[in-house]
């Protein structure tokens, strides 16, 4: 009779440490859950803030090109006037050496 006690307490105690082992691993995996969906909340955070910053760039790269073409186009138009000045400066040594031969 105290050998079916025995044997009746270590199943019970067996069937407790199961049952704690299990919960021990349910609540590790709802814990492990719990971690991947912030990491992936974090993670979805970090790439939004990554396009939003890539968008940026991008769009000061596009001024900046179009600020290099408006300058180019400015250095097109000092060439002309230099050009200019330069035709406008032969005429006027054209017409002193003209007017020192009479």
């Amino acid at each position: 009779m105290a050998s079916a006690i025995l044997q009746e307490i270590s199943r019970d105690e067996n069937e407790r440490a199961l049952f704690h082992s299990r919960k021990k691993y349910e609540m590790d995996m709802f814990h492990n859950k719990s971690v991947f969906e912030k990491v992936k909340i974090i993670l979805a955070d970090s790439e939004a803030k990554l396009a939003d910053n890539e968008a940026k760039l991008a769009d000061s790269e596009a001024k900046l090109a179009d600020s290099e073409a408006k300058h180019a186009d400015k250095d097109t138009v000092i060439a002309d006037k230099d050009a200019q000045l330069a035709e406008q400066k032969a005429i006027i040594a054209r017409l002193q050496a003209e007017l020192e031969k009479r």
